[in-house]
């Protein structure tokens, strides 16, 4: 039987500093390191918190009403220092969603803020891994 719970990608590298991500439906995306166009990886991370985070809030108020615009911008500052080495910090995540007027854009409107408290409190994996802080085994094999 089949791990259900297991998630993973595979990287593939194409040149220096340049990798191919393949998933295991036969998606495939290219990261960089920020010499080009590519999505880095701190990119990638900030797009999986708001994708994430965007999904759930977008399941649960869509239920409700078709929003009229939804985009989610997320930020966070790139720090180094002596304690924690390179990482992000004031990560924020920030929905910008309309909705059209009438009861069902009211009931939308007003499940909002609650469907976002939701995804952070405990929907979504990525912010919910981000904040716990789990950690990463990181091997190699010869």
């Amino acid at each position: 039987m089949a791990d259900d719970t297991l998630r993973s990608v595979t990287l593939q590298r194409t040149s220096l500093g340049q990798y191919e991500v393949h998933n295991a439906r036969g998606g495939t995306i290219v990261v960089g390191v920020g010499d080009g166009t590519d999505f880095t990886p701190v990119e990638l991370l900030l797009a999986a918190l708001g994708s994430c985070t965007g999904a759930d809030v977008d399941y649960i108020t869509s239920k409700r009403a078709e929003p009229d615009s939804f985009s989610v911008q997320v930020t966070g500052d790139k720090v180094r220092d002596e304690t924690g080495g390179n990482r992000l910090v004031n990560l924020t995540v920030e929905l910008r969603v309309t909705f059209p007027e009438g009861a069902a854009g009211d009931a939308a409107r007003e499940a909002l803020p609650r469907a976002a408290r939701m995804s952070h409190d405990r929907l979504c994996t990525v912010s919910r891994t981000v904040a716990l802080g789990t950690p990463v085994d990181t091997r190699t094999e010869p």
